[in-house]
């Protein structure tokens, strides 16, 4: 079995435009495990460099006791990605994560690693796989040293391959994804959900990637992140079964044992362990 590199932050994930300072507090404040402050899609070509400006202040009243702070930054293969690299790097307050979007090749997160890394600060480097050729190229991006997650990018996925953003349509791009990052020991984060009103689909969704070994997933609102959260804690079944079967292993020491009329082994084990050191660390 391959052991995450990192602690990985499960539960829900949101973005904010970093133009829009007044919603900064509010993500901070939502419930969140990590709040990302957008240099991307939310802000326009001529707001690009008020978003790096603003951006900086993010990080300078980060509480270190809140969630997790981040920034996505534009493309690499984009101007703008250049000058997001050279910006945060002069950040007198580093981001601690940064999420690099259009990610395509292991090189991009070299490349973003060698601009941001010092002697004192090593950001958690995150690729947002969004293109087939991202897909097609998973294992091998996936694997580069440097990485410490991977979240889906439906939205553009989808509108490049002409697909719907249906669970059943992306499903396959979710499950390449889920199993490339579980083979190099790293987390994956699943794409929004965009209908505010469905909260349903919201939660069956959130289940369903969580079902599929997603750790977490992006919130487009506040309003989603406790679904997503509650999506994401295990259940009190689930939590009861698991202890019991880490109890099971450590009175028997055997490989292979009986829990509630159900034979398990060391898999199982390991599933069960996982499941319960997760719950610890999971927004309540």
């Amino acid at each position: 079995m391959t052991a995450t590199r990192w602690t990985a932050p499960g539960g829900a994930w949101i973005v904010t435009p970093a133009v829009a300072g007044e919603r900064f507090a509010k993500a901070r404040a939502s419930g969140a495990t990590v709040t990302l402050v957008d240099l991307e899609d939310s802000v326009a070509p001529h707001d690009k460099d008020l978003a790096r400006e603003r951006a900086a202040g993010f990080f300078a009243t980060a509480d270190p006791a809140g969630p997790l702070s981040g920034v996505r930054m534009n493309a690499l293969t984009t101007r703008a990605g250049l000058r997001d690299l050279i910006a945060l790097a002069e950040y007198p307050h580093q981001p601690p994560l940064v999420l690099v979007p259009m990610v395509e090749s292991a090189r991009d997160i070299e490349v973003a690693a060698a601009a941001l890394d010092t002697d004192g600060h090593t950001p958690q480097i995150w690729a947002l796989i969004e293109t087939p050729r991202a897909i097609e190229k998973a294992p091998s991006i996936l694997a580069a040293p440097r990485l410490t997650g991977v979240l889906f990018g439906a939205a553009d996925y989808a509108a490049v391959t002409g697909a719907a953003r249906t669970w059943q349509a992306l499903l396959h791009a979710r499950s390449v994804l889920a199993n490339s990052a579980a083979a190099a020991g790293i987390a994956a984060v699943d794409s929004p959900y965009f209908d505010l009103a469905d909260t349903d689909g919201l939660r069956r969704e959130a289940e369903q990637a969580r079902a599929l070994g997603f750790t977490g997933k992006a919130a487009v609102h506040p309003r989603q992140v406790p679904v997503i959260n509650d999506a994401f804690q295990p259940t009190e079944a689930e939590l009861a079964q698991a202890r019991a079967i880490v109890a099971a292993r450590g009175q028997t020491g055997a490989s292979i044992t009986s829990v509630h009329g159900q034979m398990v082994g060391a898999p199982f084990y390991a599933a069960a362990q996982a499941l319960t050191e997760r719950a610890g660390h999971q927004p309540t």
